[in-house]
């Protein structure tokens, strides 16, 4: 894509290697906030918005993924970045497969935590979902969401809820739409970067038997499921998920 802004906050040294941090659908840039002052300590950080979402720009929807990798892509090239590793939740985490398959060259090593691999599987959900947060606004699907992403017995989601009642109406659908057409299974084999999936016992928005078996798909990718915990288990369990992102990523 030509001339799309993404919103994007620096972290850590402009001499380290480069650590790109995608975020949950309906989420901002500052969903990391509990991983970016770890990962600052020995890398650039650069957390950005997808298009529709925080700062970054919103351009009428339909979007597909290669809209979504495309502008990652646009980014670095703006950063003068030839390469990155790349940490995407959810949405990100499909973001970070495109690129892994689709721009290989510019992926040095990739976590994927709970990523939607076969949306298109079930189109009508995520084109349902667009026509409701068109209609309604991101108020509608609010609760719904905080109860698949956290456990009942998570209390901190003030800030997260806010993020899902910023995000706007528009891009939040169109992202949805970009989810309804995205089949990433039949290029995993070609992935060449390394590759750290994690997954969680308690996750209803990305199942871990959608996530597991990628596992056996990607070349060398090594598999991590956590227990006690749901979908948003960046923002819910830093303590767990701070360490793996360190050992795979040194």
């Amino acid at each position: 894509m030509v001339g799309m802004r993404l919103n994007y906050v620096e972290t850590g040294s402009a001499d380290a290697p480069v650590v790109l941090l995608g975020s949950s659908l309906g989420a901002s840039q500052a969903m990391w906030a509990p991983q970016v002052d770890v990962l600052a300590e020995r890398f650039r950080v650069i957390a950005f918005d997808h298009r529709g979402h925080g700062g970054s720009e919103v351009p009428d929807g339909p979007y597909t993924m290669e809209d979504l990798g495309g502008d990652v892509v646009e980014l670095l090239d703006t950063l003068g970045v030839e390469q990155a590793s790349y940490v995407g939740i959810s949405l990100g985490g499909a973001v970070g497969l495109w690129l892994a398959q689709n721009a290989p060259d510019r992926i040095h090593r990739l976590v994927a935590i709970c990523p939607p691999s076969n949306p298109a599987a079930t189109p009508d959900t995520w084109t349902a979902r667009a026509a409701q947060v068109r209609a309604e606004g991101t108020q509608s699907i609010v609760d719904a969401t905080l109860g698949r992403w956290f456990l009942p017995d998570f209390k901190d989601i003030d800030p997260i809820r806010q993020m899902l009642l910023d995000c706007p109406a528009e891009g939040y659908a169109a992202c949805c739409e970009a989810l309804s057409t995205t089949n990433l299974l039949p290029s995993l084999p070609d992935i060449t970067a390394p590759v750290l999936l994690v997954t969680t016992d308690g996750d209803t928005s990305v199942p871990p038997e959608t996530v597991v078996p990628l596992a056996t798909q990607i070349p060398g990718a090594h598999l991590e499921i956590l227990e006690n915990a749901a979908h948003l288990v960046t923002y819910s369990h830093p303590h767990v998920i701070n360490p793996l992102l360190l050992a795979h990523l040194a």
